[in-house]
């Protein structure tokens, strides 16, 4: 069919939207029709495709309105394109699938809350609100304070990036289950409850600075490891593979580093014994800097790139140039690095190219996932 080649030839494309033809309008519809559809879906099976952890503290009520709006704009923008003739087959591919939403129920879905605990579960709830999130907050970020201002939204290996960022998200549930499994069989014994009463009754404002304190230390000396022992640089270097900096740049990690590297991290906090209000605070911390840290922004902040990790500090770590390689290691508080040694020193203020010295991990997903076990290297 013409339309769906058409719209295989653009996914399977990168650069620049042509503004005036309804291409930037119409890969918004598109896009907002997609994530309608996906919502709709959730809304029919909960059960499989939600995530019991955001079940819980649900505003249902809101959920539907974003919902419905969604459909709303995405609609509007595809028929106002197929009105005015403006990219055809991307407005009728959006307009087809606000139709196939409404048509399944759309916002009005009934949702049955009786459904077993410990069902089997992929995160669709959680990749759809992260993704509508940071691509609303960190594009409009990156096209205010762009450091490389003429980097498209859609950069070359754009597919590669996307692709890990709807594994890693759809296979939350996976993740939380083997992690929690891995930290309380490795690390249980380490538990005392004196020290995690103690922990667990400190202000928030006390807490939150120590919680990322102590995952930092965890993640300097893992993130060193990575680099430092050739066979966890196999795993790592997929991440650092990425030759264009953006907020989906981070996504680009092999699933089995993921793994490692939350556990590692994640067995202090339970050991130490953090309270809930205080992880949780730390994981939109985290979520945020990951994100932000890979971003296209030029931001420094003066003397306080020394105190906490930045984008400036972070974009010098995936640098090839040969004053950056092996350094800037801790994903927080940037002087970790100047305490052991391994901060950038550079007359220059950004790094002028990415990726891994050499260009050898192969660009696709499935062959990043496969690289650490087939590489000669």
């Amino acid at each position: 069919m013409p339309v769906i080649n058409k719209l295989k030839r653009f996914v399977d494309s990168h650069g620049s939207l042509h503004t005036g033809r309804g291409m930037v309008t119409g890969v918004i519809a598109l896009t907002l029709a997609c994530l309608c559809f996906l919502g709709v879906m959730a809304f029919h099976f909960p059960e499989y495709l939600t995530t019991p952890e955001l079940r819980k503290s649900y505003d249902v009520a809101l959920m539907r309105q974003l919902l419905f709006w969604s459909l709303v704009v995405a609609g509007a923008l595809s028929l106002v394109n197929l009105v005015f003739r403006r990219a055809p087959w991307l407005a009728a591919s959006a307009f087809a699938l606000v139709l196939v939403s409404a048509l399944l129920g759309g916002h009005q879905v009934e949702v049955d809350p009786n459904f077993p605990d410990h069902t089997p579960y992929i995160g669709l709830d959680w990749f759809i609100l992260d993704l509508l999130g940071s691509a609303l907050i960190f594009i409009f970020i990156e096209k205010l304070f762009g450091l490389r201002k003429d980097q498209p939204v859609f950069r070359p290996e754009w597919q590669t990036d996307f692709q890990h960022f709807i594994v890693n998200h759809m296979l939350i549930g996976f993740m939380l289950l083997a992690t929690n499994l891995l930290v309380h069989k490795l690390f249980g014994w380490a538990a005392s409850d004196g020290i995690r009463g103690w922990v667990a009754a400190l202000p928030l404002w006390v807490a939150l600075p120590l919680i990322i304190l102590v995952a930092d230390l965890v993640q300097y000396w893992t993130h060193r490891a990575y680099h430092e022992v050739p066979l966890l640089w196999r795993l790592h270097a997929v991440h650092h593979s990425a030759k264009h900096m953006d907020w989906m740049a981070g996504s680009r990690q092999h699933v089995i580093e993921i793994l490692i590297t939350r556990t590692l991290v994640l067995a202090p906090i339970f050991t130490l014994g953090f309270s809930k209000d205080v992880i949780d605070a730390y994981i939109i911390v985290v979520g945020f800097q990951a994100v932000f840290n890979h971003a296209n922004v030029s931001v420094r902040l003066g003397p306080l790139r020394h105190l906490i990790v930045t984008p400036n500090f972070h974009h010098w770590h995936h640098s090839q140039d040969q004053e950056a390689l092996d350094r800037n290691y801790a994903a927080h508080y940037a002087f970790l690095d100047h305490l052991f040694g391994t901060a950038v020193k550079s007359d220059r203020e950004w790094p002028a190219q990415y990726g891994v010295l050499g260009d050898y991990v192969p660009d696709g997903f499935w062959k990043q996932v496969k690289f650490p076990f087939v590489w000669k290297g």
